[in-house]
């Protein structure tokens, strides 16, 4: 359970109680849970993690048993370092392109309208590596939004990209050998920069983003992969060219073939929005009464079908109790009498707009190079004794 800090509790008095009151009764349910249940772990577990430095806090599916993850569960990426940043000499600089160049402390930042969104973050590496399949997290994020602060700013005609830096850093070396040290840093276009559903988040579930998830400031970006929600934010930068450093237009880029005129063509496009997506989490029993329980995201989600080894698609029942829009759906189905043995359980999701999540032989996986954007059809191995 997360407290809200005792001054902020204080200063805002009932409407603080109310909001924690709320806080609290989305964590408590959305969850397709029964007393007494016992999990049984997938056979099929990870790898040892290559490198925790980088890495840190995989979801591990069968433990999810909660809609919101709770911050010391939630994973974290670091590209270079982990910045330790002293609130009372940060600011956040507004800066290129505009009328205004101005510099944010986070109380200014604080003192600006409030605005909250529930939003599942996935990694778009997740499920793309043998040793990553916990890159997710579901959290209830709060800021302010940032298409204010840049029309204050006055963005001038010649602005067309959004840059937002962080404040880690590391070496880059190019191909061509040369060496550099340079902040991360992710850009937008900035008709998206602008979406009003953008925020510059100073809150997780509650309390002050942690020092891994980007304290004391980081985008919040509703419905686009992690990468586009740069943490420990340092700088807004508007430009009048596209953006193309590392993590824009070298790494984080996802390699395809694609069929043109019966040639094929090899096309490179950056990261961004978030892909239709399901994956089994658990399957549990009570005595001989099994379940499989799992969840389903990045995208408005109509149905999710599971199947068992070579069965028939059967279509889930989804927990539609909360109706955030950006936040993953629980979903559960009866598993009537599984025989003993070994057996697979996979999963797809199927949106609003009639998508489906797609299969590993679909030739948008199939005919991908790298792995970002790792979207098909999730299989786990289970054994039933």
């Amino acid at each position: 359970m997360h407290h809200l800090p005792r001054r902020e509790f204080i200063g805002q008095g009932g409407a603080a109680l109310a909001a924690l009151a709320f806080f609290q009764s989305r964590v408590a349910h959305a969850f397709p849970t029964r007393a007494g249940e016992k999990v049984i772990k997938w056979l099929d577990q990870l790898p040892p993690n290559p490198v925790p430095e980088v890495i840190k806090n995989q979801l591990v599916w069968e433990d999810l048993d909660s809609w919101v993850t709770p911050n010391d569960r939630f994973f974290s990426i670091a590209h270079f370092n982990r910045p330790v940043i002293d609130e009372s000499k940060w600011k956040l600089e507004i800066s290129g392109l505009v009328n205004k160049p101005t510099a944010l402390t986070l109380a200014d930042i604080k003192a600006r309208p409030r605005q909250e969104v529930t939003f599942t973050v996935e990694c778009s590496g997740n499920t793309g590596l043998p040793f990553f399949n916990g890159g997710i997290g579901n959290a209830r994020w709060a800021g302010t939004p940032l298409a204010p602060i840049l029309k204050e700013a006055g963005v001038l005609d010649s602005g067309i990209e959004v840059v937002f830096w962080g404040a880690d850093k590391g070496e880059i070396k190019r191909a061509d050998d040369v060496k550099f040290t340079q902040n991360f840093a992710r850009s937008m276009s900035l008709a998206d920069a602008m979406d009003p559903k953008n925020i510059l988040c100073y809150e997780m579930n509650g309390t002050p983003l942690p020092p891994d998830n980007g304290f004391p400031l980081r985008l919040i970006a509703p419905g686009w992969y992690g990468i586009a929600n740069a943490k420990w934010l340092q700088r807004i930068d508007v430009r009048d060219q596209r953006f193309e450093n590392r993590f824009m237009g070298r790494d984080y880029v996802t390699l395809r073939e694609e069929d043109h005129n019966g040639e094929t063509v090899w096309v490179e496009t950056s990261v961004g929005r978030a892909r239709l997506k399901s994956a089994p989490a658990r399957v549990t029993h009570i005595s001989n009464d099994y379940r499989i329980v799992g969840a389903a995201w990045g995208g408005p989600i109509d149905r999710v079908e599971v199947k068992v080894d070579d069965g028939p698609w059967m279509r889930a029942t989804i927990d539609d109790t909360d109706k955030a829009d950006f936040a993953w759906k629980m979903w559960s189905v009866d598993w009537a009498k599984p025989s003993a043995g070994e057996h697979t359980v996979t999963s797809r999701a199927v949106s609003t707009g009639g998508q489906v999540q797609p299969a590993m032989d679909d030739p948008i996986i199939a005919k991908k190079h790298t792995y970002w954007e790792s979207n098909g059809q999730v299989t786990r191995h289970v054994n039933i004794v």
